[in-house]
């Protein structure tokens, strides 16, 4: 077991540093590296938003493609690789400046921006409909997805407290911005590619523990997701969840240069958050020996709510926004790992109500739910960036006091409103606590669907 948690974890490293330059990074590349005019900006976000919407459609689908592979090496593992090889590249490519500028620009960045959508689903549904299959065990999965997300934070946080310096210093010996942002593009890729090698190949799936199914068809499809009522539930209060994180994050470089005043900052407020994040998903196990799910879960959203009232109102000093920043990203961590485990836990408990497992379709919700959080976040950060006049500013000194109030409202208040709907939904929904699993596990081995692990 300690194998696969190492193996599958470390696997995330490189993936997350990819999707966080992509998600988090890619506009502001397009706003204040290519420094492309407001109506090209609005172009870029509209068709973002669709091509992530499109994409989001199709990743059910995707799940059920992954559900009926059969390969020798099983069905996780070749989408893992081909997604990852390929994601990769549009990756690159993305981050290329082939010199197009208005109509030319508009429909290659789109053509290769929704490739980009396609091939990185291929590889996280697949990865992360892997974890479920590892173990039954609710203990040994926290585990295994705390360590998972650990890595994942590290991937992340290293890209949010580095590009900043790393780009600087990039830009210093190359003498072109754009050109940094590829070369960086390009070191992300490689890491992530060596990551993913080390789950490929490393990690040793269970044999014999679940019972083989028949192909699944798109209507096994529709009933798997819209008759798991937990499924639904999960799956409502983490897009509720993402949409604010991911609006949050996103904006994280724009406050620095537009309202705090030194985007340099950025890079030393990441890093605080960041090892406060990952040391929140270290000791997540400890606490849930001795706290239920639901008291965790409440006990992260109170940090959240505190962190951004205290953001919000917050001077612009480095000490109260960086005391903010710990309290929502502690509380972030926490619920982050809950909602990973209540996806995999509503696995079993479909299972057990309709007689399919299919670990895939399940999980293709969970980049479903990111690319849907992230198109409305990426809608609500390029409509700031254009109408609280940061597009046309140079620096703090240009943004007026309403255009501060635009961004901090759509940085702050609205994802706070967006996770708190999250979490009253989960508190009056969600019924799968450790009694009710206990017995979904025992149903499903008297049978037959599930043997005890080896």
């Amino acid at each position: 077991m300690k194998r696969n948690t190492f193996t599958f974890g470390i696997g995330t490293i490189g993936r997350d540093m990819l999707y966080s330059l992509i998600s988090m990074f890619l506009i502001f590349y397009l706003t204040d590296v290519l420094h492309l005019p407001d109506n090209m900006i609005l172009w870029l976000t509209g068709i973002m938003v669709a091509a992530r919407v499109f994409d989001a459609v199709n990743d059910p689908i995707m799940g059920v493609i992954v559900d009926n592979t059969r390969t020798r090496f099983g069905k996780f593992k070749p989408w893992i690789a081909g997604g990852a090889l390929a994601s990769g590249i549009f990756t690159v490519l993305l981050f290329t400046d082939f010199g197009w500028r208005g109509a030319p620009f508009i429909i290659v960045f789109s053509v290769i921006y929704l490739l980009w959508g396609i091939s990185f689903t291929a590889n996280d549904i697949s990865y992360w409909s892997m974890l479920p299959s590892l173990t039954t065990n609710q203990s040994q999965r926290e585990k295994m997805g705390s360590f998972a997300r650990i890595c994942a934070n590290v991937g992340m946080f290293a890209v949010v407290a580095g590009i900043e310096p790393i780009t600087d210093a990039l830009n210093q010996n190359i003498g072109s911005m754009p050109k940094t942002y590829m070369y960086l593009a390009i070191g992300i890729v490689v890491i992530m590619i060596l990551g993913q090698s080390v789950t490929v190949f490393g990690v040793r799936e269970p044999k014999g523990v679940f019972k083989k199914e028949s192909s699944t068809t798109l209507k096994d499809m529709v009933k798997v997701i819209f008759k798991n009522d937990q499924l639904l539930v999960v799956a409502i209060a983490m897009v509720l969840f993402m949409i604010g994180y991911v609006t949050t994050t996103s904006f994280g470089l724009y406050f620095f240069k537009y309202a705090y005043g030194d985007e340099g900052m950025f890079s030393f407020f990441a890093l605080i958050v960041g090892v406060c994040q990952i040391l929140g998903l270290a000791v997540f196990p400890l606490f849930s020996k001795k706290f239920t799910r639901r008291q965790l879960y409440t006990g992260g959203t109170i940090l959240v709510v505190a962190g951004y009232l205290m953001f919000f109102f917050a001077p612009m000093k480095m000490i109260p926004i960086g005391i903010a920043g710990v309290l929502l990203f502690i509380g972030q961590s926490f619920i982050q790992i809950l909602m990973l485990m209540f996806l995999a836990d509503s696995i079993e408990y479909g299972q057990w109500k309709l007689g399919r497992r299919n670990e895939s379709v399940t999980f293709a919700l969970q980049p479903f739910i990111n690319k849907m959080s992230g198109a409305l976040a990426s809608g609500i950060v390029g409509l700031t960036v254009v109408f609280s006049g940061m597009n046309t500013a140079e620096s703090a000194a240009d943004m007026t006091p309403q255009g501060l109030l635009i961004m901090k409202t759509a940085m702050m208040f609205i994802p706070l409103i967006f996770i708190v709907v999250g979490y009253i939904i989960y508190m009056k929904k969600y019924k799968i606590d450790k009694t009710l699993f206990n017995k979904i596990l025992s149903d499903l081995r008297e049978r037959g669907d599930i043997k005890d692990e080896k």
